[in-house]
């Protein structure tokens, strides 16, 4: 991914994507049998997580025809550490980071993804900066 610019053709480190909005976190997950992808809103202030959840499912239709397919929409649950957030997500089942063989699989579904998301995130950033 690193030779990648994003989407306004700048280098970018995708695996630790900055959106520059607080809270707003875009997450790539390769673990032993799963990977994922998603848009996570961490706002510790649940009416505020909502909002901005609420926000995202304004652009839904722009979301899902940058990506090319839904993702699924989770409100308020709780993640690894405890903490709750809300999360817009792919997931790609059965897969594990650990077995070499599944790397290429991995890569597959997680490269377009993020790039898209990128080119998403360039679209309606300003709605969120504010």
């Amino acid at each position: 991914m690193k030779p990648i610019p994003n989407a306004e053709g700048r280098r970018i480190n995708w695996p630790n994507y900055k959106t520059g909005v607080r809270n707003i976190y875009f997450r790539m997950k390769a673990e032993r049998d799963f990977a994922s992808i998603g848009i996570e809103l961490g706002h510790p202030d649940e009416e505020l997580q909502e909002l901005y959840f609420d926000q995202f499912g304004q652009l839904r239709k722009i979301l899902e025809s940058t990506l090319g397919e839904e993702w699924s929409w989770k409100l308020h649950q709780e993640n690894e550490f405890g903490q709750i957030v809300s999360r817009i997500e792919k997931i790609l089942p059965v897969v594990n980071v650990m077995d070499e063989k599944d790397w290429p699989e991995i890569i597959s579904f997680l490269k377009p993804r993020i790039i898209a998301l990128d080119e998403f995130w360039e679209l309606v950033k300003p709605g969120f900066e504010s």
